[in-house]
């Protein structure tokens, strides 16, 4: 990234995020044929600082983790599982929740990083393609990148109870500007257009061990909401 993208990029990344940066440089030199210049650590150190921001409580590196652990659980379905975890990478790297444009400035991130940090066209078009994905979770039939990056993203829909009621209170804390009613609402919308989809999951690992439990979850967070 340029200097002014990277500027505090490298300031406060604590040394426990080690296992993840080298989960960056494996994607990354694996998208650009094994090349190994330039360095991934800028870019690494730079994406864990967003990630790290202190208006995030659930879109954080936990959240990353997971879904890079999904993933790693679902490549055999890829076409491309390297840009599949680099759009991981990206998904939230841009994360107001007062806006509403978060997956567009993340693609665009991605179209200007990843280009600088020797991406081929193909692989940084295919990156910022999976991340506007994220808007909808609705990858067309045949999309296996797609289907794996969003069934990755989705797959906390099928937390246990209480690792599914951690991550709806996250979420509230992340809308804590918006008042009771007003969340219920927009929450309650959101979980009705999960609901309404004819598959939460589209790999056939989603689909088997996730699937009900999901939407068992998003029932009874409905239910809640609605009292």
């Amino acid at each position: 990234m340029s200097d002014s993208s990277r500027a505090g990029g490298a300031h406060g990344v604590d040394s426990a995020d080690d296992s993840l940066r080298e989960r960056w440089r494996n994607a990354l030199v694996g998208a650009r044929g094994g090349a190994s210049a330039p360095d991934p650590m800028p870019y690494a150190d730079n994406l864990l600082a967003r990630w790290a921001e202190p208006q995030r409580r659930y879109h954080t590196t936990a959240h990353l983790v997971a879904v890079l652990d999904r993933i790693d659980t679902l490549a055999g379905y890829t076409a491309d599982a390297d840009a599949v975890r680099l759009a991981a990478w990206f998904h939230d790297a841009v994360y107001r929740p007062d806006r509403s444009e978060n997956e567009e400035r993340s693609a665009a991130l991605a179209e200007r990083a990843l280009p600088e940090a020797g991406v081929p066209a193909d692989v940084t078009a295919e990156v910022a393609r999976l991340v506007r994905l994220t808007v909808t979770h609705d990858p067309a039939d045949g999309d296996t990148n797609g289907e794996v990056l969003c069934d990755a993203d989705l797959a906390i829909l099928a937390a246990d109870p209480k690792e599914y009621a951690a991550y709806a209170a996250q979420v509230r804390e992340e809308y804590g500007f918006v008042p009771d009613d007003a969340f219920r609402e927009g929450r309650s919308a959101v979980l009705r257009q999960l609901l309404g989809l004819p598959r939460l999951f589209r790999t056939p690992h989603g689909v088997a061990r996730w699937e009900p439990r999901a939407r068992q979850n998003l029932l009874t967070e409905l239910e809640l909401l609605s009292h």
